[in-house]
């Protein structure tokens, strides 16, 4: 399965048990929720950090479905724009010097 196809497939199941599709603030604070329980999992060790980061790609990419983006796209365009943006490193900090 593909992520546009992973997009409707999550946007299909939310539908299909009356979750949130409409409210995109409430979803943002879903996806910052699921967030800190990836982050809480892996601080203490816990073995549902898989599930928990499964948690927080589902809530993104169904936030993107509700939105029309096809995130898989964006991806990619971001991570070619990435590769060519140089770096120096000072003091411990990277700051970007070319885009």
């Amino acid at each position: 399965m593909n992520t546009q196809d992973l997009q409707k497939a999550i946007l299909a199941n939310k539908v299909a048990k009356g979750f949130n599709v409409t409210d995109i603030p409430l979803e943002f604070t879903y996806l910052h929720g699921e967030v800190a329980e990836a982050f809480e999992a892996w601080r203490k060790k816990k073995d549902d950090l898989p599930e928990e980061l499964a948690d927080v790609a589902i809530y993104l990419l169904g936030m993107a479905e509700i939105l029309g983006i096809d995130l898989e796209a964006e991806i990619l365009q971001k991570m070619e724009k990435n590769a060519k943006r140089v770096y120096e490193h000072h003091d411990g900090v990277s700051v970007r010097i070319k885009d």
